[in-house]
């Protein structure tokens, strides 16, 4: 009886089919939301990293500079709202003789500063290049003013070109009489153009030194073998291996002295020198738009053409950079 029913048991379920097997955990099913996490987490996670430093320059540049390039097509005044006022503030740019006074001196001081930024620092970077002993003093000694204060460095600079200063004390003894540094228009401006490359001579000799160190000491000696001297040698080989460099530095230092306060302002006061004949753009922004009587709008004119004209230097840079290169 027991084989007659198991057999008939066996009859109704029929054959028996394939074995069934368990779903593994990585199905397409199953990874298809973690394939969807990994790539939100992909998109999501360097923006999360970038955060902070986009908040930064949002906060404290793109809307400084948006809000200026605002406030240049209005009449607005410190504590007061201004109204839309188109070009007004441009074209009185045109007919006003103390912006040209500040174009003019921020010109002069790129036409100046920044040849002598360019090479200066090459010829102090070849100096201390090579490895004697004592270098290391004269490294730390020539980069010691880039990390002195600027107010320091001025107020320093003033105390030695006074006219009972340092320097005219020198002259004095020597027979050559006093020199008005702080009080003639183009010496006052010189001198805090020498301040200016005096500070920076240690900054870019420390670019200069990075490029130097990637030079290959074998074109030198090539061109030694070859009989050529030290100035021949600088010429054919340093100069070439470190142009790209020297663009960099050229670039750097055109904006920085187009845009340079601090020495000038140290050295020539507020009013900028004797009838404001050395005041600056920079300066000039400064007194126009500060103050409750100040001219936001324009100085924010003034504060767009500066923009302006160091994009225009920063190109022209390239420019003449890409037609060496071609």
């Amino acid at each position: 009886m027991k084989s007659t029913a198991a057999a008939s048991a066996s009859a109704t379920a029929g054959p028996p089919g394939p074995p069934v097997k368990a779903r593994p955990s990585g199905s397409p099913k199953a990874a298809a939301p973690q394939g969807r996490r990994i790539r939100r987490q992909l998109v999501t996670s360097p923006w999360l990293f970038a955060a902070p430093g986009l908040a930064i320059v949002g906060i404290f540049i793109l809307y400084p500079f948006v809000s200026t390039v605002i406030n240049s097509f209005t009449d607005k005044r410190q504590l007061i709202e201004g109204k839309y006022v188109g070009l007004a503030n441009f074209r009185e740019l045109l007919h006003d003789d103390m912006f040209w006074i500040g174009l003019r001196n921020s010109t002069l001081y790129v036409l100046v500063v920044v040849p002598a930024l360019v090479v200066l620092p090459l010829l102090l970077a070849l100096l201390v290049q090579k490895q004697i002993p004592g270098i290391t003093f004269f490294r730390s000694a020539f980069y010691t003013p880039v990390v002195a204060s600027i107010v320091v460095v001025g107020l320093i600079w003033v105390w030695m070109l006074d006219e009972r200063g340092l320097v005219n004390a020198v002259l004095e003894a020597v027979g050559a009489g006093k020199v008005g540094f702080l009080s003639d228009q183009w010496l006052l401006l010189f001198s805090a153009m020498g301040v200016t490359v005096w500070k920076g001579l240690g900054y870019y000799m420390i670019i200069y030194l990075a490029a130097l160190a990637n030079v290959p000491r074998e074109l030198h000696e090539a061109a030694a073998v070859d009989g050529a001297g030290p100035v021949r040698r600088f010429i054919s080989v340093t100069v070439p291996a470190v142009r790209s460099t020297m663009v960099l530095v050229a670039a750097l230092s055109s904006v920085a002295a187009f845009k340079v306060f601090s020495e000038v302002y140290l050295m020539a006061g507020p009013a900028g020198g004797p009838a404001g004949e050395d005041t600056t753009l920079v300066m000039l922004v400064q007194r126009t738009g500060t103050g409750l009587t100040g001219r936001v709008g324009y100085a924010s004119a003034i504060s767009v053409v500066i923009f302006v004209v160091t994009v225009a230097l920063m190109l022209l840079v390239l420019r003449a950079d890409r037609k060496e290169d071609k």
